[in-house]
């Protein structure tokens, strides 16, 4: 059960949310923020990190169970389970103002031609070791430049979209339409409150299923037989359980022919933040973790 703590009590709210937000907190919350709090000390440990920072706006996460046999498959690391069954999420969002941490006025003024685009993010869930964290699978981007520049980077799975979103929360409308330019395939949806209610933003509750999904602050990726991770950090998330009307799915079904048996377990909503950390790419050793990405 989620309590609600009086507003003079809310000073330790984390910053960097998008808007202004009625939360409501978790019923032990010391642990909790600890575990948000936990990554962004791990992140500034290493020297050069943060390498970018940006905004997340209007976060829709929509979330399936497939067969984890069929999935292991297409996924270069251990699958993280949960019971014993596995999740894809896909994950519906805009990036604004991505720079540089350091650079300052002219270095934001040189990554303006990618600084802002929409994202559509499926990604799993896997280990490393001891390590947790996510899997890209694919993402698409409304921006042909980013394209280009994200496999050489980060090792991403960036493919080229026609993307609209309009994630209206404050009215209760959400939809969005992705298409492949080069397929035509679609992901097309339609989403509001789970309760039909407006929409109101709790942090998940501690080792519940929505942390589970969510706050993950590790992705782990492969490209060209090179395997990469790199951190992120951001405060908790914001979020409000969703649902979801899916209309078109070809975008899925055409790329994991798995995708045909998933199901919709769930979806969640969250405004976004103002301010994103993204770290640099390290390498993935057999053994473990690169020498400047340990944990």
């Amino acid at each position: 059960m989620i309590a609600t703590k009086e507003h003079k009590e809310r000073k330790d709210f984390p910053s960097g949310l998008c808007v202004p937000c009625d939360l409501s907190w978790p019923t032990n919350p010391s642990p909790f923020i600890a575990f948000s709090e936990s990554a962004r000390r791990r992140m500034l440990s290493r020297r050069g990190e943060p390498l970018f920072n940006a905004a997340w706006e209007r976060v829709l996460m929509i979330h399936f169970e497939v067969d984890a046999e069929a999935l292991q498959r297409d996924v270069p690391y251990e699958l993280d389970l949960r019971d014993g069954r596995a999740f894809v999420s896909l994950v519906a969002f805009t990036m604004r103002r991505m720079r540089p941490r350091i650079g300052g006025e002219i270095a934001a003024w040189l990554f303006r031609p990618i600084a802002t685009h929409d994202f559509l993010n499926v990604r799993t869930y896997v280990r490393h070791g001891e390590q947790t964290g996510i899997h890209f699978l694919a993402e698409w981007l409304s921006s042909w430049l980013a394209v280009k520049l994200g496999p050489r980077t980060f090792g991403l799975p960036y493919r080229h979209g026609r993307i609209a979103y309009n994630h209206d929360w404050q009215h209760g409308e959400l939809g969005g339409r992705v298409e492949d330019t080069t397929t035509g395939s679609a992901f097309d949806y339609r989403a509001g409150s789970a309760t039909g209610a407006p929409f109101a933003f709790a942090f998940c509750e501690r080792d519940s299923f929505n942390e589970w999904l969510m706050e993950r602050y590790t992705a782990f990726n492969s490209a060209g037989g090179r395997k990469r991770f790199f951190r992120v950090w951001h405060p908790l998330w914001p979020q409000c359980p969703a649902r979801v009307e899916l209309r078109d799915v070809s975008l899925l079904t055409r790329n994991w022919r798995w995708f045909e048996e998933a199901e919709l377990v769930g979806a969640n909503f969250s405004p976004g933040f103002s301010e994103v950390w993204m770290g640099r790419p390290h390498k993935v050793r057999s053994s473990g973790f690169s020498r400047c990405g340990d944990a």
